[in-house]
């Protein structure tokens, strides 16, 4: 679900008046991108409740630092930057707990004859390591640039380039069997 230039356009528009004070603009912005992070943050979590709380949180760390935003059509890898650091958090806390995540039931309806398909994808999305799944989803599930992707992330553009294409050769791989 790739960005268009309209919404990026839109999504600085809204940044820039927030900065400038406009509390509506920013109710717009949150409207916006909540579900936004709120899709990643179950992605990258497998658990709806705990994905709530880390973007609850992500949104402390965005609304008090609007001002420090450098540049408002940075914004998207900013954003899902502080969500990625939440995240990560969260999963360091739990590392040990279980190997593999089970995403929640309500994380997103799904069409029926593509359910076991979709199970299959987050299931192997849960396999990789919490640095190529956070990688791979910003990319390919929330349409972010491969610079967005290595903002979010706080890494090198090559850097967030390899995770990405070790993500993908993973995933081919988990899911070979569930495509044939």
């Amino acid at each position: 679900m790739a960005l268009s230039d309209t919404d990026r356009i839109y999504d600085e528009l809204l940044v820039t008046l927030v900065r400038a004070g406009d509390v509506r603009a920013g109710e717009r912005l949150a409207a916006r991108w909540h579900p936004r992070l709120l899709r990643a943050a179950r992605r990258m979590l497998g658990d709806g409740e705990e994905a709530r709380e880390a973007v609850q949180e992500a949104w402390g760390g965005i609304c008090r630092g609007w001002m420090r935003l450098s540049d408002p059509a940075m914004f998207p890898g900013w954003a899902y930057g502080i969500l990625t650091r939440k995240c990560a958090d969260r999963i360091r806390r739990r590392s040990g707990e279980r190997r593999y995540f089970a995403p929640p039931p309500e994380a997103e309806p799904a069409i029926a004859a593509a359910a076991p398909l979709r199970h299959a994808i987050l299931e192997a999305l849960g396999q990789l390591s919490p640095e190529h799944r956070i990688a791979a989803i910003l990319y390919f599930s929330e349409g972010l640039t491969l610079a967005e992707t290595a903002a979010a992330t706080g890494v090198p553009t090559g850097t967030a380039k390899s995770r990405i294409f070790h993500a993908r050769q993973q995933l081919k791989q988990l899911l070979e069997g569930d495509l044939t």
